[in-house]
């Protein structure tokens, strides 16, 4: 297993899938996360993500009626270190301008791209490889650091 390269302040975007995997105690990655949710708590890193990745959370435990998930992820996201920012009319354009370049880009991975960019994070951590070839962020995708 490789290790996570992480800056030693400053901020970082967390996508869905890396709050998925922290709550979720994913086997494969929650191990690998772990030096950045210490750094969070030991307020080294500001992990940063849109608004937008309650949504995405939330979906499938409520669908599931799994109250004690829906519980965990709604604390998790107002833990002390962690910023949720607004989808502002800003973001939503810069997210157009971006999957006007990057065809393959979704609209919700522009929207946390866009953020990313917006909140000056040092790197954003996903695991889904289309958001690689941002010229403005630094993508680490999990699968590839494994």
């Amino acid at each position: 297993m490789g290790s996570l390269t992480l800056p030693a302040s400053g901020r970082v975007y967390v996508d869905t899938q890396v709050i998925v995997y922290a709550v979720e105690k994913h086997p494969e990655f929650s191990a690998t996360l772990r030096l950045l949710w210490q750094s969070v708590q030991a307020g080294a890193l500001v992990a940063v993500s849109s608004e937008l990745v309650v949504h995405e959370v939330l979906v499938l435990p409520l669908r599931n009626k799994d109250t004690a998930l829906v519980d965990a992820y709604e604390g998790f996201v107002q833990q002390p270190g962690f910023e949720l920012q607004p989808i502002t009319r800003g973001v939503l354009r810069d997210a157009a301008v971006l999957r006007s370049r990057l065809q393959r880009l979704r609209t919700p991975d522009a929207i946390h791209a866009a953020t990313a960019i917006a909140q000056q994070c040092q790197i954003l951590l996903t695991n889904d490889r289309g958001l690689r070839g941002i010229d403005q962020l630094d993508v680490c995708v999990l699968s590839d650091v494994l």
